[in-house]
């Protein structure tokens, strides 16, 4: 996949979703197979409420996917947008261009759902990630995600 020339982007399958675990739990360190049944299955099941893609190579081999669920307007607001939950490529394909072919694909659909913003979120220490969401055009949102641990009482 050498500048990302001969990839193809389509839909997602059931039939991927072992491919999808094995590419994932070599980015992630461990298997997350129940979260991407789960995704996958709603994903499918609501084609309205998700855009699941899936970047494969000129032989057919999925090397790379990508699932975001778009939302409806969010806090009284009526602003529809997408957030991307998942992107990942396999790591014997990374730097081919896969990954941006992924969020074009993405982005194409967006725009004729009239969707205007794509969302994601990224662990602050994760620089490889960061710096790739960076080249693809996102920026650090107005918004703050905020977190307290509900263990111990104020």
């Amino acid at each position: 996949m050498s500048g990302n020339t001969s990839s193809t982007i389509r839909p997602l399958r059931p039939d991927d979703l072992e491919r999808v675990v094995g590419i994932d739990s070599r980015i992630m360190g461990r298997p997350r197979r129940k979260f991407f049944e789960k995704r996958l299955q709603a994903a499918i099941a609501d084609a309205h409420g998700f855009v699941a893609l899936a970047l494969t190579d000129p032989s057919g081999a999925l090397k790379g996917f990508a699932i975001a669920r778009i939302q409806n307007g969010e806090y009284g607001d009526e602003k529809r947008a997408a957030v991307l939950d998942v992107i990942g490529v396999d790591p014997d394909a990374r730097h081919d261009g896969g990954g941006h072919a992924l969020l074009n694909g993405m982005t194409d659909i967006l725009k004729k759902l009239k969707i205007s913003e794509l969302r994601t979120q990224v662990d602050w220490q994760d620089l490889g990630l960061s710096r790739f969401f960076a080249s693809t055009g996102f920026q650090l949102a107005p918004e703050q995600i905020l977190e307290r641990p509900v263990s111990r009482n104020l």
